[in-house]
């Protein structure tokens, strides 16, 4: 794979597929710039080396051409965040939208109408990807966030770029917080997964286990891992057709040395929504009736610890359903201990829609290292995994 670094690319059209798939308010109005800034980066590196920039991305999952979801709505946004005028253009492919890319000068920056108004995007439909290859002679990626896709716009479109196919600024750095996260992070190395259910992240654990020095499992599905090991969980969620999978993974942790963080307690109630309900178990006392959603105190300060003692940190997903916020107070305490972590120079990096939610629902995530923009593809890459669109940047494809 080649990076845009030292890249020649005077007077070259480069499309980059970028990411700005962003949150739209009632009146398709951008609510979170994230993303946008996110490929900033990439933009002004092009035109640093000579080349204008054609931008390619989707945005929502519209049914045929949805006004709503037009990239029309955004590029104003863009145009501001970039620091210069972006141009628009209502198609993606076709006649006119090869002539209005053809005239590009060095420097500028077009955004082409959202991929998926068009099926043949998702489908990875070859000929579409070709008609795309017409808006310019580089292809960049630098969607990691779309990247686990076989689309055409990632998986596809880099076969006719042979030799002019690039990993853009971001992609790169999603992809060095992944190795950092598995391969090269300072020891010991922490990753904390939380979220409802382990059969989102079985095959993460499989593969973390042998990469990391501990896991701290939260959330949902601690209580898979606490039935296993033969404690009571009352009504609170769990896989049963994965208990025979959870007693693989503390038995691989045990041998190899490495170590499964559990919780010690439970905030748990009768119903989700009766606040009256309240009351605190041991980790696999919880009686019939009650269902566990939130870590305890006595877990609070157990992972404080392991947190502290660890000099890399992943983390992904919540200790419980911290949406309501009577069970928000585990999921609040994993930011305040990381945020210490960093504080004290420990690597801490953080993926995921809801633990991104959990940051910004305290005000402020600036002090963490690193913000994945990938969900799903970060997970599949942790699962050790070659993304599709990584794949398609190769020489051998």
């Amino acid at each position: 794979m080649f990076y845009l670094e030292n890249q020649d690319l005077s007077n070259k059209r480069v499309i980059i597929r970028v990411d700005l798939n962003v949150p739209l308010d009632k009146n398709s109005k951008v609510t979170d710039t994230t993303r946008i800034e996110a490929c900033k980066g990439t933009v002004n590196t092009v035109i640093e080396l000579g080349g204008s920039c054609v931008l390619i991305s989707h945005l929502g999952r519209p049914k045929g051409k949805e006004k709503k979801l037009s990239l029309k709505n955004i590029v104003d946004t863009v145009s501001i965040i970039m620091g210069r005028p972006v141009l628009f253009h209502e198609d993606c492919i076709g006649i006119d939208a090869e002539k209005a890319t053809s005239v590009l000068k060095p420097g500028e920056i077009i955004l082409m109408e959202n991929l998926r108004f068009y099926d043949n995007e998702i489908e990875g439909d070859m000929t579409f990807a070709e008609s795309l290859s017409k808006l310019g002679d580089v292809y960049v990626n630098d969607a990691f966030g779309t990247s686990h896709r076989e689309h055409a716009s990632t998986a596809l479109i880099a076969k006719f770029f042979k030799g002019k196919k690039f990993a853009g600024k971001l992609l790169q750095k999603e992809l060095e917080v992944i190795n950092e996260i598995a391969e090269k992070g300072k020891k010991p190395v922490l990753a904390i997964l939380g979220g409802a259910k382990v059969s989102s992240k079985l095959k993460i654990l499989y593969n973390l286990i042998q990469k990391v020095d501990k896991i701290i499992i939260g959330g949902g599905m601690a209580y898979t891992f606490i039935k296993a090991k033969g404690g009571n969980i009352g009504n609170s969620l769990f896989e049963e057709e994965l208990l025979t999978n959870a007693k693989e993974i503390l038995k691989i942790a045990k041998e190899s040395g490495k170590e499964i963080v559990l919780p010690d307690d439970t905030i748990a109630s009768t119903d989700f929504d009766n606040n009256d309900q309240i009351k605190t178990f041991k980790s696999g006392e919880i009686e019939d009736g009650w269902m566990g959603l939130d870590i305890g105190s006595s877990s609070i300060e157990k992972f404080n610890q392991t947190i502290l003692s660890s000099n890399t940190v992943f983390w992904n997903g919540p200790m419980g359903v911290f949406e309501k916020e009577q069970f928000s107070k585990g999921t609040t305490s994993i930011c305040i201990s990381l945020k210490q972590a960093k504080e004290n120079g420990v690597n801490v990096i953080v993926g995921g829609g809801d633990s991104i939610a959990a940051l910004k629902k305290l005000g402020n995530k600036e002090w963490v290292t690193y913000i994945s923009t990938g969900g799903g593809a970060l997970l599949e890459s942790l699962e050790g995994k070659t993304l599709p669109g990584v794949k398609a940047l190769s020489n051998d494809y």
